[in-house]
């Protein structure tokens, strides 16, 4: 393998979902002709609110406004269950503004060095695991914390505060859940060793922060918009997935997430039903489960293998096991609301 069939192979594996969206897009473009109509399809709006939220995230991330607040506040905790639990936490609260993927990106390493420092490398897998569930948690408070709500929220129209209240039962019992499984960690004290200070790169700021932008997840959106816009003109698709998801959305966005993630699952599920509320409901259950359920999870897991390959297998299986378990719960919740 030539160096450009390398770099091609491995930025292929970096932007899977891009690729497949895009050649799926393509596929979907035979069936029908290819028009100015293509334009309707895509939902603008989506991709405006989506492009502002990460312009504001990455001059944040680049601030390092909530990493220096975390660094703070964190010489205040004094045992192993009390620094688990304001690791996990922190995913939490902050995904809740600059969602989910960028929170672990920031504090998924973050966690792993704290640790490191005290030599409890026992507390890293639960630690992350916990943390990557906390950010799927927290990105539903509001339609902005992820990507797939923000497609909800701009398909549906649902008010502001209706969005956060349809969310809020299961925001809460999955908090719960974390609190609970925090008391499975060991509560012993502790003293941090001193952290180094945050330092904030002034140079080349504004082509650091455009740099920064996920392009590849707005052109995943519009390529998204496009095969589910030529799905819906094919008669024998539309008809089949008319009767597959109508009356089924939330089952449908819990199974399906599990297989293709949970934004695609959000795009097509809303191109065929206008249930919106049973829609948010699954694919934000559906976020929990396997590894690819949410793109979240997958960030967690790269950065964990990156730093310790060791634990490959065991975060899996940790991982797995507690996501099933709240998939589990909160599907109990919704039959029995």
């Amino acid at each position: 393998m030539n160096e450009f069939s390398s770099k091609f192979y491995d930025f292929f594996k970096k932007e899977i979902i891009f690729f497949t969206s895009l050649i799926l897009a393509i596929i979907s473009c035979f069936f029908v002709r290819p028009s100015l109509d293509y334009l309707n399809y895509i939902n603008w709006d989506t991709i405006v609110l989506l492009f502002v939220i990460m312009l504001i995230v990455e001059i944040l991330k680049n601030l390092s406004i909530f990493e220096i607040l975390v660094r703070k506040l964190l010489v205040k905790v004094k045992n192993t269950r009390g620094l688990v639990l304001f690791l996990v936490f922190t995913c939490f609260f902050s995904s809740i503004f600059i969602t989910n993927d960028v929170s672990l990106i920031i504090f998924v390493p973050f966690a792993i060095l704290a640790l490191k420092k005290l030599d409890r490398f026992d507390l890293i897998v639960f630690t992350v695991s916990m943390q990557t569930i906390a950010a799927n948690v927290g990105c539903m408070v509001l339609p902005i914390g992820a990507p797939h709500n923000i497609v909800m929220y701009t398909v549906s129209k649902i008010p502001f505060e209706s969005f956060f209240l349809l969310l809020l039962p299961y925001v809460s019992v999955s908090v719960v859940f974390l609190l609970v499984l925090s008391l499975f960690v060991p509560n012993d004290k502790i003293t941090l060793p001193k952290l180094s200070e945050v330092e904030f790169n002034r140079d080349n700021f504004f082509k650091r922060v455009f740099k920064g932008i996920d392009y590849y997840l707005l052109l995943t959106f519009i390529a998204l918009f496009v095969l589910i816009g030529n799905l819906e003109n094919i008669p024998f698709f539309n008809a089949l997935f008319t009767r597959w998801i109508v009356g089924n959305e939330v089952l449908i966005g819990i199974v399906s997430s599990q297989v293709i993630s949970n934004v695609p699952a959000a795009m097509l599920l809303s191109g065929f039903s206008s249930n919106y509320e049973a829609i948010i409901i699954g694919i934000n259950i559906g976020g929990f489960g396997t590894l690819i359920a949410s793109m979240a999870n997958l960030i967690s897991y790269k950065i964990l293998v990156r730093e310790h390959g060791e634990f490959k297998i065991r975060y899996l299986a940790i991982f797995t096991v507690l996501n099933v378990i709240l998939v589990v719960i909160l599907l109990g919740v919704y039959i029995f609301m």
